[in-house]
């Protein structure tokens, strides 16, 4: 599903930096269940976050998907309107689709001390102010991912109820941590809450698959191969190869036929502005920035 499709005027080129052509809707990087949580409920009204402009760049933008396009609006009234029309559509998305797959990415996050609205990266990096006295880190525990999870499927039996879920683990590493454990420690604590808590989610619990992606990418018999150099992205060749892993399962469990639609995958790879292959885009890679 598109239910956000570029307009006519954008060249195909500038889809990426405007949020066009990623995912089912421009609502940006989602990295935790509590992000995609109330995602949901700010689209059916249930939920409306306290601090829900950011300044920047002598700008505005919007907390939730600070980094939708590369310059801020210009007005507040312009971001709410298309942030109203972007709810709109989620709304209508969520109550039609037939499938979510969610990667579940982070366990760290912040969040506002007001109501508890999380954001896809900290405040101050991407717009806003970050203060101890508005804003705190999270570092979710194997609970509050399995409890996020179960609320959010509460509100689809409302909305959608014959909704189907299929859950994947990001294989790529943390590229910081906001404890005070090296990042490497960090890493192995988020991967193993998430694969923990994406396996009791889908056992046995109806309507709810695990897809091992996590595995394909990072398990030790595949020695790195899909890693890019930086061992930290994953290769075109790797996407590739969980996506017809991913067809050839689900086709055969449905038709038993051991056909696939593996040739069918139009895969959407990110190019930069010289048009080359980079990188997919991640909120957490600015905080490299601040790293150095």
């Amino acid at each position: 599903m598109d239910v956000e499709p570029a307009p006519d005027f954008l060249p195909e080129k500038d889809w990426q930096d405007y949020g066009y052509g990623i995912y089912s809707g421009r609502y940006g990087n989602i990295y935790t269940v509590r992000q995609m949580l109330q995602l949901v409920q700010r689209s059916l009204g249930e939920f409306e976050p306290k601090e829900d402009i950011w300044e920047h760049k002598g700008g505005i933008v919007d907390p939730f998907r600070p980094t939708l396009q590369p310059e801020p609006f210009g007005t507040v009234e312009e971001m709410k309107a298309c942030r109203h029309s972007h709810l709109q559509a989620i709304a209508e998305m969520f109550s039609s689709a037939g499938l979510l797959i969610f990667t579940m990415g982070l366990t760290e996050s912040y969040f506002s001390k007001q109501d508890g609205a999380v954001y896809p990266v900290c405040p101050g990096v991407s717009g806003g102010t970050y203060s101890d006295n508005d804003h705190q880190f999270i570092n979710f525990n194997y609970v509050e991912v399995v409890r996020d999870f179960n609320t959010l499927k509460s509100l689809f039996n409302k909305i959608n109820p014959k909704i189907r879920y299929m859950l994947t683990v990001s294989p790529v590493p943390l590229v910081a941590t906001a404890t005070d454990k090296n990042v490497g420690v960090a890493t192995t604590y988020s991967k193993s809450v998430l694969r923990a808590a994406a396996g009791a989610l889908s056992d046995g619990k109806g309507r709810v698959d695990y897809f091992p992606s996590y595995e394909i990418i990072s398990m030790p018999a595949g020695k790195g191969m899909f890693y890019e150099s930086d061992k930290r992205g994953v290769q075109s060749a790797g996407v590739a190869h969980v996506m017809a892993n991913v067809l050839n399962s689900f086709s055969n469990r449905k038709s038993g036929s051991g056909t696939s639609n593996a040739q069918n995958v139009v895969e959407i790879r990110p190019k930069s502005k010289t048009g080359s292959e980079d990188a997919a885009v991640c909120d957490e890679e600015l905080l490299a920035q601040f790293g150095r």
